[in-house]
């Protein structure tokens, strides 16, 4: 007895520190949040941020009922719960508190996999997957629980003869027209009227089958019989539905990837862009629901719960799989994920045979105020409830985000870019420059026309002048005086190089232009324009992070390639009876670099000018540059070597081919370095251990 009472007070103890009370059907847990909450920042990255959602309730039975199999749930506006409880062939019906409100379909129902409830006449439809014995239907029933009809295959030829109608989830819309998702049907949703017992409208929302440019080679060279033998390249069926108060419909597709989500208009028009950077969309979705606020949320079957806004644009992930611990606020397999009135989501775990209930933090109550507030363009109240957001956590892109396009809505662009550039929003960023630089040309446009004027007239001002009284004379002596200056002679000579690449060679190899000095110091100018258009470029070319700078890296890149290019280059030619040496293999290399140390300014310059509309033709310089780049290298190569295009083209290829063997040896030279180091490292730890023994 002593031993019980000790184990019973042990028990106690241990429900009082972790807070667990319970209540009917519920377990309510106030322990520290067993999960935590990401959102994707503006670089795509998933970064930690405040807890979204916490973890309120378990609600494991209703009464004395538990749930067996259950695998869909419906909650209704006023909280009142209905679970498909598939293993009992029954639809539960209760509340929050846990209580057995009544129990649909007993007797009628074999296989029930989704339920949906009409909020006018409260009528239970549920989607009845039936077994080997019993066909699939679709059964409607009235608030008190009898079938007002069913829905059995359509009798149309569209619909498919070979195909079973096995449903899995439903929902209706206003009209009472019904969209079921099929088990193995991959031809898309399946939309009945219930006009005349039941019309059927066609296929809704169909999935395209992907294909890659492997499977395309594939199947252009193989033969009929190999063809037949490969995987059909068939569409995914959807997995789980949704529908909102606009009647838009929501999927969720496990193996689609960045289409995973999608939200189809009346057309079956996918209206999401897909993203599927760092984590945005999950792998294995297996339910869909639309919040209160123009959101939406998806349920991973591992038990992540995502919160996107109403275009698909991340706002949270929280939740995760179950350690096996049991803590409250994990989950092992959802199938069913519900938002209440009260903004509480529940989400079914078959696994468990519960459903665990989250209710928003403040942090996400502000947001939400704000995403409903923007959605209905009331722009300015909504940046007050965005600037308590962006207090609790400055970090937080979205709110930043939203906060530019609300200022941008307002006309107040200044703002609106100082936000959206915080954001790492490009699109936000450029809309609003566009605006800043339109108001800038109309001030100015006058003023920089006359500047320009002036600056001709000058010059030509100062031409006529210096004919007719040779006032640059003396400038002009100083030019002179400085080509001669051998260093600044074969600077100016790359710049001859760059137009005529095969003279210019011949000066290189025949007229002792090769010169380790001025092909430094072009080399160094490329580094220093390198660095500067990565780091400071205009924010729309960016390609790094804001404040990560990363100088020695990049400069000890550059010269790691040019010294690789040369000594290997260099390698092959001599195998090859070229007569290039390292001088003259180096300086045409580094000559060749003038298209990028001429054109990059350029780019600069426009990078800080243009929006997204006009970087195509920064896009253009940069493939003109390189193209250009290429050509001088590959015509150098060929003419200071004096060899013909045939074998210009395989000291190519062996140089490629060096290269990568050179760093191949580097790279296990390093890691047979550093088992060395490592196992010194051991020894000398092991040596010490003793010693202290």
């Amino acid at each position: 007895m002593k031993k019980k009472k000790r184990l019973f007070s042990l028990i106690a103890v241990l429900l009082l520190a972790m807070g667990i009370t319970s209540e009917a059907g519920c377990v309510t847990v106030s322990a520290k949040t067993p999960y935590k909450t990401y959102t994707v920042d503006g670089y795509g990255r998933m970064e930690e941020t405040q807890t979204a959602y916490l973890a309120k309730q378990t609600i494991i039975k209703f009464g004395e009922d538990f749930m067996n199999n259950p695998n869909d749930l419906y909650v209704a506006e006023d909280g009142t719960l209905y679970v498909a409880d598939t293993g009992s062939a029954r639809i539960l019906i209760g509340n929050e508190a846990g209580d057995l409100i009544g129990t649909v379909g007993e007797g009628t129902l074999s296989t029930p996999m989704g339920v949906y409830v009409t909020e006018e006449n409260k009528h239970i439809y549920v989607a009845d997957r039936g077994t080997d014995k019993v066909e699939g239907a679709v059964y409607e029933f009235d608030e008190k629980g009898k079938v007002v009809n069913k829905y059995t295959k359509p009798d149309n030829p569209l619909y498919g003869e070979g195909l079973a109608f096995l449903p899995r989830k439903i929902v209706v819309n206003d009209a009472g027209i019904m969209f079921i998702v099929c088990e193995s049907n991959t031809n898309g949703i399946v939309e009945i009227s219930p006009s005349e017992g039941g019309t059927f409208l066609g296929y809704f929302g169909t999935n395209y089958a992907s294909t890659s440019l492997q499977q395309i080679i594939y199947r252009a060279i193989l033969t009929k019989e190999q063809r037949s033998k490969m995987v059909s390249n068939i569409p995914s069926t959807p997995d789980n539905l949704a529908i909102d108060q606009k009647g838009l419909i929501y999927t969720v597709t496990r193996g689609d990837e960045a289409t995973s989500l999608k939200r189809l208009n009346i057309a079956g028009i996918n209206m999401i862009k897909g993203n599927n950077t760092s984590g945005v969309y999950d792998e294995a979705p297996a339910a869909v629901a639309v919040g209160n606020h123009d959101n939406v949320y998806v349920a991973s079957q591992m038990g992540y719960i995502y919160e996107y806004n109403d275009t698909g644009e991340p706002l949270y992930v929280f939740g995760g799989g179950d350690d096996g611990t049991q803590r409250i606020g994990l989950s092992n397999l959802i199938t069913s994920i519900q938002v209440g009135s009260n903004d509480q989501i529940y989400v079914l775990d078959a696994d468990k045979r519960q459903i665990q209930v989250y209710e928003p933090t403040e942090f996400t109550q502000k947001l939400h105020t704000a995403l409903t507030l923007y959605s209905k363009g009331r722009y300015t109240e909504s940046r007050e409830p965005l600037t308590e957001v962006l207090q609790m956590n400055s970090m937080f892109d979205y709110a930043n985000k939203a906060m530019g396009r609300a200022y941008q809505q307002e006309e107040n662009y200044e703002q609106a870019l100082r936000y959206s550039r915080l954001a790492k929003d490009k699109e936000g960023y450029s809309d609003s420059f566009w605006e800043m630089r339109n108001v800038w040309l109309k001030n100015h446009i006058v003023a920089a026309i006359a500047l320009i004027v002036l600056l001709w007239i000058i010059y030509k001002v100062l031409q006529i002048l210096d004919r007719k009284k040779g006032i640059l004379a003396g400038p002009k002596r100083v030019v002179a005086k400085a080509e001669q200056n051998k260093l600044i002679s074969n600077l100016m000579y790359a710049g001859y190089y760059m137009k005529h690449p095969i003279d210019g060679s011949y000066g290189i190899a025949r007229e002792g232009r090769a010169s380790w000095a001025s092909s430094s110091i072009l080399l160094l100018i490329f580094m220093i324009e390198y660095v500067i258009n990565k780091y400071l470029c205009g924010f729309l070319q960016k390609t790094v992070r804001e404040g990560r700078y990363d100088i020695f890296s990049d400069v000890g890149t550059i010269v790691i390639v040019i010294v690789a290019l040369t000594a290997c280059n260099y390698l092959v030619c001599t195998i090859n009876e070229g007569e290039g040496t390292v001088k003259k293999i180096y300086t045409f290399f580094c000559y060749s670099l003038m298209p990028y140390i001429l054109l990059t300014p350029v780019n600069f310059i426009m990078s800080h000018i243009l929006t997204n509309n006009e970087q195509f033709i920064i896009t253009l310089i940069n493939f003109v540059m390189i193209a250009w780049v290429l050509v001088l290298g590959i015509l150098g190569m060929k003419e200071v070597n004096n060899y013909t295009g045939k074998e210009t083209f395989k000291v190519i290829c062996l140089t490629i081919f060096t290269i990568l063997i050179v760093a191949l040896l580097i790279f296990i030279i390093y890691v047979l370095w550093a088992q060395v180091f490592e196992f010194i490292a051991a020894v000398f730890g092991e040596v010490v251990y003793r010693f202290g023994q």
